[in-house]
């Protein structure tokens, strides 16, 4: 491959097959895909999720909303509670343009929504703590009463409830991993069923972390999953069980740049693969990634623009030699790069943008 590097190699039929996959469920299933963005933050993907069944997209901040309604996606949810003024704002002009659902676990994002709201009511979901214990009021009790607090609302449209059991990628076992996903589904379904006997409808009930999906999605009540990393998969899934090693679609392509009798040099740092061994207390991964039929090679240690990989004895790489490397979180390290490297089995390259890289706001 005559490709500088390091580079983001995105093989094409390997995504291909991996939307595949995620629409074969849904349909199994008779339940809707909301996918998250987040990991790819590119409208030709998003807008391929789409055209093969997506009833919307997922994005976590505004950045990325912008940039997928620039880019021609007519329906985003919000999954991020807004509490901030400016970022309601920015909200607003957004619902002018494309059809929205905004997040809600307080009051005060919800009193802030509802008066931007008073004249148009703007559709939100609540969302519910299965298990991360990061955003999101507690299933059933606490969960009613914010949703009593919402109809009580002029600006606001209570029509459905969410979770992200990111915990699940901290599971030490199949077991726990499958547990887990139930819990999720039950936290929703609950919820949704004790909301409804209080005369409160709620027909969306979202689920969907990639460890999860496939399992908690087959919940009686739900209705959708959001899953994010499963169009790429990463070495934390491997790990997990979830995906193999052929499954990822997403490497980092990297040229060895040094070769000293103890070690070998790589020209991909912390700026190409990140830092991350692991997410959410996954700790399943080994090194910064993993060396693509070079099973035995382990980059030990990253600086800003260097990998580090120990040798002992004979190794066929040279200088000059390049390695793709699974990454350990492919989110993180898909927002490093201001551009994917789309390749073909047949070898035909070409590139997308990563278009909403850096959106953290």
């Amino acid at each position: 491959m005559n490709i500088d590097t390091p580079s983001l190699l995105l093989h094409e039929e390997k995504l291909e097959r991996n939307m595949q996959r995620i629409s074969d469920f849904v349909q199994s299933q008779g339940i809707a895909l909301r996918p998250h963005t987040k990991t790819h933050k590119s409208v030709e993907i998003a807008k391929r999720q789409v055209q093969g069944g997506a009833v919307g997209v997922t994005v976590a901040k505004l950045d990325e909303a912008e940039v997928l309604i620039d880019g021609g996606i007519d329906h985003v949810f919000i999954a991020y509670p807004l509490t901030a003024p400016k970022k309601v704002e920015r909200l607003k002009a957004l619902s002018a343009r494309a059809g929205l659902i905004a997040s809600v676990d307080s009051r005060v994002g919800a009193d802030l929504l509802s008066d931007a709201f008073s004249e148009a009511p703007l559709e939100v979901w609540i969302k519910v703590n299965s298990g991360l214990n990061r955003c999101g009021v507690e299933p059933e009790n606490e969960t009613l009463e914010l949703a009593q607090y919402i109809s009580t609302l002029p600006g606001l449209k209570l029509t459905g409830l969410y979770t992200h059991a990111g915990h699940s990628y901290a599971a030490k076992s199949e077991e726990q991993r499958f547990e887990i996903a139930k819990q999720e589904a039950e936290s929703i379904v609950k919820s949704a069923e004790l909301c409804e006997e209080k005369g409160i409808p709620i027909p969306n009930r979202s689920v969907g972390a990639t460890p999860t999906f496939m399992e908690s999605g087959k919940a009686s009540g739900i209705t959708e999953v959001r899953p994010g990393n499963a169009v790429f998969f990463d070495m934390v899934q491997v790990g997990l069980g979830v995906a193999k090693i052929e499954d990822c679609a997403l490497t980092v392509l990297a040229t060895v740049v040094a070769k000293h009798r103890d070690r070998l040099v790589i020209d991909a740092g912390s700026k190409a693969l990140s830092l991350e061994q692991g997410v959410h207390g996954n700790k399943s991964v080994v090194g910064f990634g993993h060396v693509v039929g070079y099973p035995d090679l382990v980059i030990e240690r990253l600086s800003e623009e260097h990998g580090v990989i120990p040798v002992d004895g004979y190794t066929p790489l040279d200088i000059n030699d390049t390695v793709e490397i699974i990454p350990n979180h492919a989110c993180v390290v898909a927002n490093l790069f201001n551009r994917y490297t789309i390749k073909k089995e047949n070898g035909i390259v070409h590139y997308w943008p990563v278009d909403a890289r850096g959106g953290v706001k």
